[in-house]
């Protein structure tokens, strides 16, 4: 009778072969391992009383050993978590041989090696699913080799075709890029790409490679060649700015503010126009220049500063008036002293000058609304005075009186149906009367 040894901590299996890179050299995803699900071990196995272990399979029972440590379901799942970490080792070998990982032989030898040892296993598990499983893995451990062994021809071909794309793209941007940072980049990046590109034989990446560097020197030629005529004209445009930094430095003391600052903007534009200096003089010459617009700039502000501060007084003491214009001018209180109130306000508006410009609009707008106000009080008191509308109501009124009169003399002669027909009329211009009139009300 055997020794049981230590039940197992939880935890993912040690043992086994492990997933390699997968092809094209990209990483392997991580593969999460974890122990199989230990579920009911009594369906694939017992213990006698006597401690002696028994893995029930399709063929039949077979002893496994002894459990001694601990009660039968202590045994039991001793055994099955045994079964989880065999179970572990075959997924392994699963999920390797699915990616493409590895060599597929040594997969395959490894599923073998597992599958003769399996009926010696002191486990306690669907073996029988076990076996099939391993079977599977190396039935078809040989498809995948010849489709790995093919896969990487198709690498080699698409490695050789990729380089070549490259060599051509290098070759365009040696005889025709004029764009010299993005090419130089560009250059640099294929490169960079090149030594990626595993899988080339030696004969045909040499040949690539001198198409590539034979590119890359044709454009470092060009190159420059560009930067020395580049040089020249530097040199041209150092003369140049020197000339607007003596026209600048002239007009750096100048108070005729407004034909100086446009005087200073087209010397900007022609600046930028006159194009770079060498490097080392372009940065020292912009001071110099920009030196001297300070000079002017600074002052004109100073002066603007001044002028600030005088219209923000200026709002303040016009706010202060507005408000109480605001609150003393009633049209509908007393029409008359309205417009002397009003009048008097605007005289002392006018007086008090100009107001900064982001707090011009508001003032305005209440300024506004205090005139429409007055205007339109005035316009109601001139509905209600209108004598146009006061004739109208009264020819109304005129024109009923008389409809009724014609009424009762008809009636009085014994024509009742001339008398209604009058009286109906008088009616409706009596009611157009009390309209006009009690719209000379509401206004």
């Amino acid at each position: 009778m055997t020794n049981p040894t230590p039940a197992p901590k939880p935890g993912p299996s040690t043992s086994g072969p492990k997933p390699g890179p997968r092809p094209h050299g990209a990483p392997t995803p991580a593969v999460p391992v974890h122990h199989v699900a230990v579920g009911d071990p009594s369906k694939h196995g017992r213990i006698d009383a006597d401690g002696t272990v028994w893995l029930i399979t399709s063929s039949g029972e077979r002893s496994i050993g002894s459990w001694q440590a601990g009660t039968v379901d202590e045994g039991l799942a001793h055994f099955a978590r045994k079964f989880a970490d065999l179970a572990t080792e075959v997924e392994i070998l699963e999920e390797r041989l699915a990616a493409r990982s590895g060599d597929p032989r040594k997969t395959q030898t490894a599923a073998a090696h597992l599958l003769e040892e399996l009926p010696n296993a002191q486990v306690i598990g669907d073996v029988d699913e076990l076996a099939a499983r391993l079977g599977g893995i190396v039935a078809s451990a040989d498809g995948v080799a010849e489709e790995v062994k093919a896969e990487r021809g198709e690498q080699r071909a698409a490695a050789i075709a990729r380089k070549e794309e490259l060599a051509s793209e290098a070759e365009q941007i040696g005889s025709e890029g004029t764009s010299w940072k993005t090419g130089g980049d560009r250059l640099r990046a294929i490169l960079d790409e090149w030594k990626t590109i595993k899988g080339v034989d030696r004969k045909t990446d040499d040949a690539l490679w001198k198409r590539f560097s034979k590119a890359r020197d044709a454009f470092n030629r060009r190159r420059g060649a560009y930067f020395a005529d580049l040089d020249r004209e530097r040199a041209g445009a150092k003369s140049r700015k020197e000339e607007l930094i003596a026209q600048a430095e002239a007009l750096s003391s100048s108070t005729d503010w407004g034909p100086t600052a446009g005087r200073f903007r087209d010397l900007l534009q022609e600046w930028k126009a006159a194009g770079r200096a060498p490097r080392d003089a372009d940065e020292a010459l912009w001071v110099r220049f920009k030196a001297a617009q300070d000079v002017f700039f600074a002052a004109r502000n100073a002066v603007n500063s001044e002028r600030d501060a005088e219209f923000a007084e200026n709002a303040k003491v016009k706010l202060e008036l507005l408000t109480e214009a605001e609150a003393s001018i009633d049209p509908e209180k007393d029409l008359e002293a309205a417009r002397t109130q009003f009048r008097a306000f605007r005289d002392k508006w006018e007086e008090i000058g100009k107001v900064p410009r982001e707090q011009m609009h508001a003032l305005e707008g209440r300024v506004r609304a205090l005139e429409k106000a007055l205007r339109d009080a005035e316009d109601a008191d001139w509905s209600r005075t209108d004598p146009e509308a006061q004739a109208r109501a009264a020819q109304f009124t005129e024109r009923a009186e008389k409809l009724e009169e014609q009424a009762a003399k008809a009636a009085e002669a014994g024509k009742d149906r001339d008398a209604a027909k009058f009286r109906e009329q008088a009616a409706q211009w009596r009611d157009w009367a009390g309209t006009a009139q009690s719209a000379l009300s509401d206004r």
